[in-house]
């Protein structure tokens, strides 16, 4: 019997994604994901969209007659916390968020306000450097979005003070360049807390993108599995056969759940696709079962 996958780290409109959250959820089902989870940066504004659209590819299969087209794909509320660990941006994926609760929501709003802290100071120093990025006009180019580095890219290649995007990350706002301003952000301990707190199941994503070593990586572990860590990404875009190994071992000792993800976002990141990252990726759907059952009853 064939397994079907899923991805449990997409984004959407919502943050940096291209597609909307009710697209994707679409896009999901011709992919034949049997679940998906939205994991937008810093904001749940998209999970009721995605929800929504669940249900309307359910009516409409309802309504017409039996056909072998793909499985409707559960659709898990999630988010993607940006944080902080010894210079490092670390990122936590949570799962199963309860993304109803107010005072979950405000708290997440409260991420968003120091992005646009850090989003407005660098208008400020981009138009003082010659790049009159505007933070009104950002923000009206993309309504409805939590604003991120790739909306400024895109925005001034849009208009024409930049050739590619990949200049304005090598030249303008990468990590280390003259317009890039770090936001506050809060640590991945302190981000594992919040998302248990909630009773959401809290994922160390994609963790050999922050070029770590062995130990580096091990004491991160060691330290978060303290905080409640529910699960490690075992499977990303990207990864060899030998990472996912690497991982898995981790994971094991670690007791952590293994989780996965493609990391999708429509078209800002070329050749990678929902589900199966760059053409080689498999999230097996039974990592699903063992993660909702450390979700509490009221996220179920």
């Amino acid at each position: 019997m064939n397994m079907s996958p899923i991805d449990l780290h997409t984004h959407s409109t919502k943050s940096d994604g291209t597609f909307s959250p009710a697209e994707l959820i679409r896009y999901a089902q011709l992919r034949g994901l049997s679940a998906i989870a939205l994991t937008d940066h810093d904001t749940a504004d998209g999970i009721e969209e995605a929800l929504l659209a669940a249900d309307k590819l359910k009516e409409e299969a309802l309504m017409s007659p039996p056909s072998d087209s793909p499985a409707i794909p559960e659709v898990i509320p999630g988010v993607e916390l940006s944080t902080e660990y010894r210079g490092r941006d670390i990122h936590i994926v949570g799962l199963f968020i309860d993304w109803k609760n107010p005072e979950f929501i405000s708290k997440l709003r409260e991420f968003a306000d120091a992005r646009i802290y850090r989003n407005q100071k660098m208008c400020r120093l981009l138009s003082e450097g010659g790049y009159p990025v505007d933070y009104n006009g950002l923000r009206l180019h993309f309504p409805d979005t939590v604003i991120t580095r790739a909306h400024f890219a895109q925005y001034m290649l849009e208009k024409g003070f930049i050739s590619s995007i990949d200049e304005a990350f090598r030249k303008l706002i990468g990590d280390d360049c003259p317009f890039f301003v770090p936001r506050e952000k809060i640590s991945p301990h302190d981000g594992v807390s919040f998302l248990l707190q909630y009773g959401a199941v809290p994922i160390l994503a994609h963790p050999l993108q922050y070029k770590m070593s062995d130990s580096q990586l091990r004491e991160l572990l060691d330290s978060l599995c303290e905080y409640g860590l529910s699960g490690i990404e075992v499977y990303y875009s990207g990864y060899k056969p030998a990472d996912t190994a690497y991982l898995s071992r981790l994971a094991a000792e670690f007791g952590l759940l293994p989780s996965g993800g493609s990391d999708f976002h429509g078209s800002r990141k070329k050749g990678l696709d929902l589900g199966t990252g760059y053409g080689h990726l498999y999230v097996p759907e039974t990592l699903l079962p063992p993660l909702r059952k450390k979700a509490v009853p009221s996220n179920r």
